[in-house]
């Protein structure tokens, strides 16, 4: 299959968009049930007909969850191991790591879906991309944005998690014009650069390609950490959207309003607690059902992930709907005496207090019907005490958390933990 035939395909008419995911996915059933052996049993009673579904019938097919693939994992592969050239495993955030396994195809489809991506935030052959994601631990996001860098036909440097210091050597010596990362590491990098007398403004960076935490609330309103991260680079900072087990990812574009989908390499969905889908900025799971993959395709795969779809055009020009921000994870709901809240709700009332400079949250069950919430903060102003924190998060999110003061090293020594490829900021004692 020629996959760059449709690079533009998000500017045209919702009916040519609709027209071609129609196609895809008529294909993409019809590959899965000749092909995966998992598939071949789920589909095998269904009685849609995969040569004339329609995205209405989509509905009617199951859901695809993380433990069918870590519990049936090997029949998941559609080709013969001798196609498989890449095996990665997903992040873990709530459970244990996927093997999840790509052929060259796949990871074609990758760069091309990254290049999609990247280009549609502005960034062009021209620039030089420091990248400070690893690539190693069988981690896909490092390689799918190299790939895509260089399927963009962009510079690359391949930095990885390396320190500060080094980091700030690499921008001042190779000029790169767009840093891929973490948005908490970036504002770190941003502020030793200050430490160290120079002003991240005035170094060559325009772009911040934010990886693996949301910039934006649900009004698509920009965190703290996005305003910050803005005001000390003086760089548009964007929020992406990333599963390794759909091959998928999703970028915003200069409008900065929700990462927008690519229709001919995935169909989402968002669906209720009941499986009943959702409409436009209605908040349930995502769910992603990714075309033309060849290794280990998928079919209605819950990603666990709590969003919503915006479907109106964008002023960017763009027809494709767009995922807004992860709100929580499924598994990370907590309720407390009858209110629902998620990490990132947390996360994100911290971040607008000031005198904060790092946390993390350790939950447990205080009763079957309610969760405990115990907050570990560093502040760095005296002015800044356990009560008055208590009293904003109340006043935020309706809950009162314990909330715990304790020293810089206790905070990175749980958060930047060398045993995880992402700050661990969350503890389920549950």
């Amino acid at each position: 299959m020629e996959l760059k035939q449709y690079m533009d395909i998000e500017f045209s008419e919702p009916r040519i968009i609709r027209k071609l995911q129609e196609k895809r996915l008529r294909d993409h059933l019809v590959y899965c049930s000749k092909h995966s052996p998992y598939y071949q049993r789920i589909l095998k009673d269904s009685c849609v007909d995969f040569e004339r579904i329609t995205l209405e019938q989509l509905c009617e097919l199951p859901f695809t969850d993380k433990s069918d693939i870590e519990k049936y994992n090997n029949d998941f592969c559609a080709v013969s191991s001798l196609k498989i050239v890449d095996v990665v495993l997903s992040s873990g955030t709530t459970g244990c790591p996927t093997r999840i396994m790509y052929t060259d195809y796949d990871l074609n489809r990758l760069a091309y879906n990254e290049e999609k991506s990247f280009a549609g935030c502005g960034i062009t052959a021209n620039d030089i991309v420091l990248l400070t994601c690893t690539m190693d631990r069988c981690f896909v996001a490092g390689l799918a944005y190299f790939l895509g860098i260089r399927s963009l036909g962009a510079t690359a440097i391949r930095n990885g998690l390396n320190t500060l210091e080094n980091q700030k050597d690499i921008i001042l010596r190779m000029n790169p014009t767009v840093i891929v990362g973490v948005p908490t590491f970036l504002k770190k990098l941003g502020l030793y650069l200050q430490n160290n007398k120079i002003d991240p403004a005035k170094t060559t960076i325009s772009k911040l390609i934010c990886i693996g935490e949301p910039l934006r609330n649900k009004n698509l309103e920009p965190l703290k950490i996005g305003l910050d991260l803005e005001e000390i680079w003086q760089a548009k900072a964007f929020s992406t959207y990333a599963s390794t087990e759909t091959v998928t990812t999703f970028c915003e574009c200069i409008a900065q309003q929700g990462g927008h989908l690519h229709p001919d390499l995935a169909i989402v969905e968002i669906i209720d607690e009941n499986g009943k889908i959702l409409s436009s900025r209605h908040t349930g799971e995502v769910v992603v059902t990714p075309l033309a993959v060849e290794g280990m395709p998928l079919v209605r795969f819950k990603t666990g992930d709590i969003s919503f779809l915006i479907t109106d055009q964008c002023s960017c020009g763009r027809y494709s709907a767009r995922l807004g921000p992860v709100l929580g994870r499924k598994k990370q709901m907590l309720k407390v005496r009858g209110t629902t809240v998620y990490p990132q709700s947390i996360y994100s009332a911290l971040e607008e207090i000031n005198g904060i400079d790092d946390y993390y949250i350790i939950v447990s069950s205080e009763t079957d019907l309610s969760d405990n919430i115990a907050i570990y903060v560093t502040v760095n102003k005296n002015s800044c005490n356990s009560e008055i924190i208590q009293n904003k998060l109340q006043a935020k999110l309706r809950v009162k958390p314990t909330v715990v003061i304790t020293s810089k090293e206790k905070i990175a020594q749980q958060v930047y933990n060398p045993e995880s490829r992402k700050p661990v900021r969350f503890i389920d004692r549950r």
